[in-house]
């Protein structure tokens, strides 16, 4: 239900608006919770640092990571009416050598509507689908945002109100779209390929408020507003069964709010509620019910009352909590921030982005973003810092995707294949009001010190913890890239790939494709005769590695190629300042 909505305007203000009260009330606050941190036992834990060129514009929102590597985040650009309920966005990229921190500021392209605590999906071609708003013009309406181009289309219209309703992928790319609007267990299915919405299954239960998540085998779980019921959307039989019911009450009774859920590396589901109660499901795989066992208690009287949390590549969650509601007082600053270990179920605190004790603002304030070196970029909303999280510990090692082949489909196209190029879970969470899933694949192009990003579009699934099953995506290299080799590396959720050898097409020249030839025989074992219509400056053969292995000058159009191992190489011409590339293969 949407009864908090006057409360959560309250804190809809600049964060130096607090009265002197409250400033004197939380240092109170700071010097007891101070006590009771430094009791705690220190384990190792990551490290907060601030983005060093603050935002332009205030946060007023989700944070998305584009297909590349691109941080898009909601501002208050465009707010007429000084509401936070603006349709502005800013795009932060990484420096040149892929540090976040270092990265700069850019505007983005307004949307048509403004919105306020709304639907958004990266979609397989890349684009972002937004949709709906609890706040602002766009409550019935979506929009497409197309990172190529830099613009913004329009998506259909619901007939019903969207408002801070869930989304989640299915497996054959469209977006099961959450309504919101009475009752409250309307849903849709929005298809990218013809822009339209069509009627979805209804869920059993209002899931105004709730969370969903993807499960290993495509289903979406729910857990029921204010019930301790839970139930799946399973997409092979386009139905929602009911599932069993939880031992422990998630939601609290004042504003029937939750927190977010995770897959566990371990394939368990874990959910944080409102009331400091956590839950832990165990799925069965299959159309059966699955089991549901208490978690361990948030500490110290805290909860996830709309909270931002985020699936660390180290298995970890790292978290952010606020006081347990009441009925006068809904959401209650400070926050504080936690990391927490489903191995040994401890939730162990740290310090706060901007190294006090808690920041004194509602943890619904948060937003966190898995960014693609492993980090995790955090920002609070009515604010102009980011600050980047760095996890301690290694990666898991059975969530690193693998790099199989990397096959060449032009000069700047690619497509590459492997394994769990979606992660093994969606990365970052919110609940029901933002959603900021990063379980598709970031290609990186490393050369020395020098980090590119490529754009990738049309993986196969988003599916997660999909071992043993083929992945594939395409990519594109960025305007201006070097020619030469590079390390390539896949990340997904901020989880990376071990480096594999990639080179452009050539080495040393800008291949444009400004001339047209022919060469035969092709495989070939020991002499192609290239055909042309012009005079040839220059000839370059590399393998695929991008190492040189035949330059000429002025050369003739019988080449041997005798000496070349069987193999894939890229022929290279050059005449009167035009390049050419194709591909050569070697059998003997």
């Amino acid at each position: 239900m949407h009864s908090n909505n006057s409360f959560r305007t309250q804190y809809i203000l600049p964060t130096h608006s607090f009265s002197f009260f409250y400033l004197i009330r939380f240092s109170f606050v700071l010097i007891f919770t101070s006590l009771f941190l430094f009791k705690q036992p220190l384990h190792a834990q990551g490290t907060w640092t601030p983005v060093n060129q603050p935002n332009f514009d205030i946060c007023a929102g989700v944070m998305l990571l584009l297909s590349d590597g691109t941080v898009m985040a909601k501002t208050q650009l465009n707010d007429v009416d000084a509401d936070n309920i603006s349709a502005g966005w800013t795009i932060l990229t990484p420096d040149q050598f892929g540090s976040y921190i270092d990265g700069s500021w850019n505007s983005a392209t307004s949307m048509s509507d403004s919105r306020l605590y709304f639907s958004s999906r990266i979609l397989r071609d890349g684009r972002l689908y937004v949709a709906g708003g609890e706040y602002g013009t766009g409550g019935q309406t979506s929009e497409l945002y197309d990172p190529v181009s830099g613009t913004w289309q329009a998506g259909p219209v619901s007939n019903f109100k969207i408002l801070d309703a869930n989304s989640e992928m299915l497996p054959d790319g469209r977006v099961l779209q959450g309504l919101v609007a009475s009752p409250f267990n309307k849903n849709k299915f929005y298809n990218p390929q013809t822009n339209l919405y069509s009627t979805a299954p209804s869920s059993f239960g209002n899931h105004d408020e709730a969370t969903w998540l993807l499960l290993k085998d495509s289903s979406i779980l729910l857990v029921d507003n204010y019930t301790f019921n839970s139930e799946r959307y399973i997409p092979s039989i386009n139905a929602w069964i009911h599932d069993s019911t939880l031992p422990v009450q998630i939601y609290d009774s004042s504003g029937r709010e939750t927190g977010a859920a995770f897959l566990l590396p371990d394939g368990r589901a874990f959910f944080m509620g409102a009331t400091n109660k956590t839950a832990y499901y165990t799925p069965s795989g299959n159309l059966s019910k699955g089991t549901w066992v208490a978690g361990p208690d948030i500490p110290d009287s805290l909860c996830a009352m709309d909270a931002a949390a985020s699936m660390m590549p180290n298995g970890k969650i790292l978290c952010a909590f606020s006081p347990i509601p009441t009925d006068s007082n809904i959401f209650i600053p400070p926050t504080y921030f936690y990391e927490f270990d489903y191995q040994t179920n401890l939730f162990t605190p740290i310090m706060a982005p901007d190294g006090n004790v808690a920041m004194y603002v509602p943890c619904y304030y948060t937003n966190m973003l898995n960014l693609p070196d492993g980090s995790v970029l955090f920002a609070i909303q009515d604010d102009y810092q980011y600050y980047v999280y760095q996890p301690s510990g290694p990666q898991l090692a059975n969530g690193t995707p693998t790099i199989d082949k990397v096959i060449q489909l032009d000069c700047d196209h690619y497509q590459i294949t492997g394994t769990l190029f979606n992660g093994i879970s969606e990365g970052s969470c919110y609940g029901d009001d933002w959603q900021m899933a990063t379980n598709y694949p970031i290609v990186s192009l490393k050369a020395g010190s020098k980090v590119y990003y490529a754009r990738t579009s049309d993986w196969n699934s988003n599916g997660v913890q999909r071992w043993g099953l083929n992945d594939t995506a395409k990519f594109v290299l960025p305007p201006g890239l070097p020619s030469g080799s590079y390390s390539l590396q896949l990340s997904s959720n901020g989880i990376i790939s071990t480096p594999f050898p990639f080179s452009t097409c050539a080495v040393g020249i800008d291949e444009k494709n400004e001339l047209s030839f022919s060469m035969y025989p092709n495989p070939a074992g020991n002499e192609i005769v290239i055909q042309t219509t012009f005079s040839l400056d220059e000839l370059i053969i590399t393998d695929m590695l991008g190492q040189v292995v035949l330059h000429q000058y002025s050369p003739s159009k019988s080449i041997s190629v005798s000496t070349l191992h069987d193999g894939i190489y890229f022929v290279s011409l050059k005449s009167d300042h035009k390049f050419g590339t194709q591909k050569l293969v070697i059998k003997h």
